[in-house]
């Protein structure tokens, strides 16, 4: 019994002696990667060098932009995000008739209607049944 109190005595006296902790005399410091570094030595010929590629690389870069090839797969790649996004669209509109929910919903429709409704929206999907 006489060991399960020491260390609650010891815990009840150190508990109101406990102040706040402080930082240091560092924590106002910002720190060393607040420091600039020394100054580089420029070099003459690394520097033509850079400028040399830069440029080179600008006017690659600009014959590429304006090239044929880049201008039709862009095209392409255009055409092929609006078809892709028709077919999308024209399966969730099936869907929506099927299910007769949305704006596609061929809820109101009769029974020999919405069948050619459905159909209609299976040819223009692509989809085969």
């Amino acid at each position: 019994m006489r060991y399960s109190i020491i260390p609650l005595a010891a815990s009840a006296a150190i508990l109101p002696s406990s102040s706040p902790g402080k930082a240091g005399f560092l924590s106002g410091f910002s720190g060393i990667e607040s420091v600039p570094g020394p100054e580089l030595p420029q070099i003459d010929f690394l520097n033509r060098f850079k400028e040399e590629n830069q440029k080179k690389y600008a006017e690659n870069d600009a014959r590429f932009k304006e090239s044929p090839l880049l201008k039709k797969l862009l095209g392409k790649s255009k055409l092929n995000k609006e078809k892709d996004r028709l077919e999308i669209e024209n399966k969730y509109c099936l869907s929506g008739a099927e299910w007769g929910v949305g704006d596609c919903s061929a809820e109101g429709m009769s029974a020999e209607n919405r069948e050619k409704f459905i159909e209609m929206l299976k040819q223009k999907a692509g989809v085969n049944e």
